[in-house]
């Protein structure tokens, strides 16, 4: 059974930084896509970043510029570098991953994210 292990949510102020963490079991490589969304109270899950095929990024609108994804192969980790948080963006953090051949995506438990003064 593929697992993923989230780490790095936390509280920060608004302006501040931090860096999420996403690992998984399965290899990085037979994995198409992976990356992460988000969900704030009341609202939708909406997809924050996305990297597929290892080559192609993807990024929510409202993070452009503040969120870098970058992976890690030999540790089979993607990392999400949060700058300059805003209160909006506020909300659990869920990695994910969809398989290369199955098409299977698989989520993580979910990691909070507060951005409050």
């Amino acid at each position: 059974q593929v697992h993923l292990v989230e780490s790095g949510g936390g509280l920060v102020q608004p302006g501040g930084s931090l860096r999420l963490s996403c690992a998984t079991s399965r290899s990085i490589f037979s994995i198409y896509a992976m990356g992460w969304y988000r969900q704030a109270p009341g609202k939708e899950r909406e997809l924050v970043a996305t990297i597929r095929s290892g080559v192609y990024i993807n990024y929510l609108a409202a993070v452009r510029g503040r969120f870098a994804i970058s992976r890690a192969p030999a540790m089979n980790t993607v990392d999400l570098q949060m700058n300059n948080l805003q209160p909006e963006d506020t909300a659990v953090y869920y990695c994910y991953h969809q398989g290369a051949r199955d098409g299977i995506i698989v989520w993580g438990q979910g990691t909070q994210v507060t951005v409050s003064s």
